[in-house]
């Protein structure tokens, strides 16, 4: 059976309706950085996750070629996920979406190097004749968090955002924001197929102690 991080790793991905606290490890990623609104039609945004997904399953479909990756395992890719900003704004501000800056991230196993990713772009570029040159190996150690699982659309993360915050100050936490430690999703639901009040999304921040 395929290894699923989600299922494997359930303290990251499946939090419950209810903030808590968390240590996250340091990851590694295949990342796309870009700015503006994810909701334009054939934007920069949209561009970044088609650009991911064919990256990650070059790799994961490196098994079956003539790159083979020392300590392979067989896995489920991970979901999508986003780290977010806007300058001047502490978190998110969902009324400004055409001044968000983004990095797009699907994590990649830990048997997944640099010079894999290198590949995969240069084979992904061969075989679909096509410019994945925007896709980087990005390593992220988030460290200290809270998280919440929200259900519904983006644009009704806020309700939730605040019940973290609310979370924070009861419990001696404050938020830490800076250009290195940002908004965070992680997207559980396939939006094409599952109504949008039913969306399920990791909300993310970076705290520390006060």
């Amino acid at each position: 059976m395929a290894f699923d991080y989600k299922k494997e790793y359930k303290e990251f991905y499946l939090p419950g309706r209810k903030p808590q606290i968390i240590e996250v490890p340091k990851m590694n990623f295949i990342a796309v950085r870009g700015m503006g609104d994810p909701n334009e039609e054939g934007g920069a945004y949209k561009e970044s996750i088609s650009l991911l997904y064919g990256i990650a399953f070059t790799i994961k479909m490196s098994k079956k070629g003539s790159h083979q990756i020392e300590g392979y395992f067989d896995y489920v890719v991970p979901p999508l996920e986003g780290f977010w900003k806007q300058e001047g704004v502490q978190g998110m501000d969902y009324e400004r979406k055409d001044k968000l800056q983004w990095i797009s991230v699907i994590r990649l196993p830990d048997f997944v190097q640099k010079e894999d990713v290198d590949w995969a772009v240069a084979e992904a570029e061969r075989k679909k004749k096509q410019d994945y040159s925007k896709v980087e190996f990005l390593t992220i150690e988030e460290g200290l968090c809270v998280q919440c699982m929200h259900i519904g659309a983006f644009d009704d993360e806020p309700a939730t955002v605040d019940l973290m915050n609310t979370f924070l100050e009861e419990n001696g936490y404050v938020n830490d924001f800076s250009d290195d430690r940002m908004h965070h999703e992680i997207y559980l639901s396939d939006a094409r197929r599952v109504p949008a009040d039913r969306w399920r999304t990791v909300v993310r921040h970076p705290v520390i102690k006060v």
